[in-house]
């Protein structure tokens, strides 16, 4: 497996550089534009889900235990566009305030089969932040790529986090192996799949005698596999050869 491995200044920034990009393209639209790959959502839905998240992951984080909590995001009534729009700004800012703040070995709760530690969130926020400023450009006509390097590690987000964690969206019962070929990143992945079970192949350690059994193949730019993966519809789709049901089994989102 090839992959960046990220840092919490890397994933930092992308939160800088990708949160006001969200707020300014929901500002554009208002709060009543239909998100293209997210059915029955607004943009409002959109900023209000955003604000929420963030809101409920920096009063997660900070309070220094493992357990799970107990109040779910989204949990606030909606303002009016004016507010929510404020709302958006302050908690993207200080979000990004609360994980600067933050040693990124400090105990923090997550979903997922990852060390609990508050690096779980900085490296998740700066991916639901980047694939949702997708969408709300998506909503405003003029999506964007994901910056190559952060979908890089996107991608490896989706099959060494998501998926392992049981939130895969495509059928759980095919057996094979996906190969994935980032095209700009010059990064490839092979991922087993065992009905429900899904393994990681580490490529560094794959001879090229080897036989990967591969039956299924996408090739695209990091970000096209990403949005793929995470169920959105980008300008130009990966593409795929061998079975197609193989590669919709790694969706998630």
């Amino acid at each position: 497996m090839n992959r960046l491995h990220g840092t919490k200044d890397f994933w930092l920034a992308a939160l800088r550089a990708d949160g006001p990009a969200l707020r300014d393209a929901v500002a554009e639209t208002g709060p009543d534009a239909p998100v293209p790959d997210v059915p029955d959502w607004t943009t409002g839905d959109l900023a209000h889900h955003v604000t929420g998240l963030l809101r409920w992951v920096r009063a997660t984080v900070t309070r220094g235990v493992t357990d799970r909590p107990t109040v779910a995001p989204d949990a606030d009534p909606r303002p009016g566009w004016d507010e929510a729009l404020d709302q958006l700004r302050r908690e993207v800012t200080g979000t990004i305030e609360t994980l600067e703040a933050l040693d990124p070995d400090y105990p923090a709760w997550n979903w997922a089969p990852q060390p609990k530690k508050a690096a779980f969130w900085d490296r998740r926020l700066a991916h639901e932040l980047s694939v949702h400023r997708w969408d709300a450009e998506a909503a405003a006509g003029r999506p964007t790529p994901i910056e190559t390097k952060l979908a890089t590690d996107g991608v490896a987000e989706i099959l060494d986090t998501w998926l392992p964690a049981g939130k895969r969206l495509g059928p759980t019962d095919l057996h094979g192996v996906v190969h994935l070929v980032g095209t700009d990143a010059e990064t490839e992945w092979f991922v087993r799949l065992r009905g429900t079970g899904i393994a990681l192949l580490d490529t560094g350690t794959i001879l090229d005698t080897d036989d990967h059994h591969a039956r299924a193949k996408a090739t695209g730019t990091a970000s096209d596999l990403q949005l793929t993966l995470m169920g959105r519809t980008p300008l130009t789709p990966p593409a795929q050869t061998g079975d197609p049901r193989l590669f919709q089994a790694l969706r998630t989102g």
